[in-house]
């Protein structure tokens, strides 16, 4: 167990540490590296003593939203007449689809037995005996390791009737899914387990009230589940050792694009982009930073002004971004603006639901106006259209997909906005070969 006097070194790893050992995957490699010591305590305490020591810790969900994940649990219904006498469930959202994110299927792919355990612990703390793990579909090589993993897992004791012979029970069920970046919003992607087509529900009922099959349910991220049995061993103090007061612990951090070496990369909340282009061998082939996005594609961009903000969620916020998945993919100065935010935008619009109509009709118009600019037949008036769509489109839908599919146009425009104008530019001599000439 982590002596909880020490500070850690702030680059200890923690989530990952397990990753490089031989087999790391395998339940034999997992057990001798304190794999499942954590659930043994955790069966020895109550369901409301976990509940707390995860409120104590801190731990927010590292799907994106950064919800206190203690809180999440206790919305679930413990006394007569709430609901307990209705299964309880936790759904594992494995569903990584935003572009650039890259974390959960490998840890799942390391050391899936993190998350299994973690899945057992979580469950307990909520009274459910049935786990889902949604998983995204296209990964197939992922969804085996996991799966065998699970079957280890029964085959110990830690999963099935009377765990560990504590009495409490617990089936896990791997469900994988057909691809659609919608089924990553927790309530479409129970739609989508209960076998209708993935699409957002209005809210309220929360999942919490009535999720799967109507009862209550709580869904968490991979990683955030996984990070439940270093909080079990370790204590709240030696969590809150690491990150900053109000986002703490540790974090992987997807690290894509104009590096040297891409990659997964551990730090505590709060780090920096610097930090981490230190940990990834700098920018590639030396060509300067040009702009980034802190929490995959649906966040807004930074640029190299934004070099040192603190990657935690008060930090990223308060800088007019969102930290989101902790997806930074990076672009050096080669990289058109409008090009990249025009490939962005044609992503939101393949994979909207349709459900709603400023979502469905935002994206596709953006997507054209992007298109004929790209191609240079643009005006200047496109770029006060767009922002005009994207107003209206903003905070008007079921789901957050089309937040996600505004922002890199709203941030794009911010910060680029001559990027923008010169395609117009362009447009405007093609149309008038005098203006060439004037301007020659």
């Amino acid at each position: 167990m982590p002596d909880q006097t020490s500070r850690p070194d702030p680059l200890t790893p923690v989530l990952t540490k397990r990753w490089l050992s031989p087999r790391s995957w395998t339940l034999q490699t997992y057990e001798q590296l304190e794999g499942y010591t954590a659930l043994r305590k955790a069966l020895a305490g109550t369901p409301e003593q976990l509940v707390q020591l995860v409120k104590d810790s801190g731990l927010r969900g590292r799907g994106g939203a950064g919800f206190p994940a203690g809180v999440k649990w206790s919305f679930m219904p413990t006394g007569p007449g709430a609901g307990v006498d209705r299964p309880h469930y936790l759904v594992i959202n494995a569903d990584e689809g935003e572009p650039g994110t890259c974390k959960d299927i490998p840890l799942m792919m390391a050391d899936p037995h993190s998350l299994i355990e973690g899945c057992v612990i979580a469950a307990y703390a909520m009274r459910s005996h049935h786990c889902f793990i949604y998983v995204r579909g296209e990964v197939p090589h992922c969804i085996r390791r996991l799966n065998a993993a699970i079957r280890e897992a029964y085959q110990a004791g830690y999963l099935g009737r009377n765990i560990l012979k504590s009495g409490y029970d617990l089936d896990i069920t791997v469900h994988a899914g057909a691809g659609a970046y919608i089924c990553g919003e927790e309530t479409a992607l129970l739609d989508s387990l209960e076998g209708r087509r993935g699409q957002p529900r209005l809210k309220p009922p929360f999942p919490a009230a009535s999720g799967l099959y109507a009862a209550p349910t709580t869904v968490n991220n991979v990683e955030t589940i996984a990070s439940v049995p270093f909080i079990v061993n370790g204590g709240s103090d030696w969590f809150r050792s690491m990150g900053t007061e109000r986002s703490p612990g540790p974090k992987i951090f997807s690290v894509s694009g104009h590096v040297e070496r891409p990659g997964q990369y551990e730090a505590p909340l709060g780090t920096t982009l610097r930090t981490l282009l230190d940990m990834a061998g700098g920018m590639k082939d030396g060509i300067p930073l040009k702009f980034w996005t802190p929490g995959g594609s649906s966040t807004p961009l930074f640029t190299a002004e934004h070099l040192d903000v603190p990657l935690d969620f008060e930090g990223a916020a308060e800088a007019g971004s969102m930290l989101g998945t902790t997806a930074l993919m990076i672009f050096n100065e080669t990289v058109s603006v409008p090009w990249a935010v025009m490939k962005w935008t044609e992503f939101y619009e393949h994979e909207s639901c349709g459900k709603c109509t400023p979502c469905r009709e935002g994206t596709y118009w953006l997507a054209g106006i992007l298109h004929r600019m790209v191609a240079g037949n643009g005006t200047e008036s496109d770029i006060e259209t767009m922002l005009d769509i994207c107003d209206n489109v903003l905070g008007r839908s079921f789901c957050a997909l089309a937040d996600g599919a505004v922002s890199p146009i709203v941030s794009g425009i911010q910060y680029f906005r001559d990027e923008f104008l010169a395609l117009c530019d362009r447009s405007a001599k093609a149309v008038n070969p005098a203006l060439a000439g004037a301007t020659a």
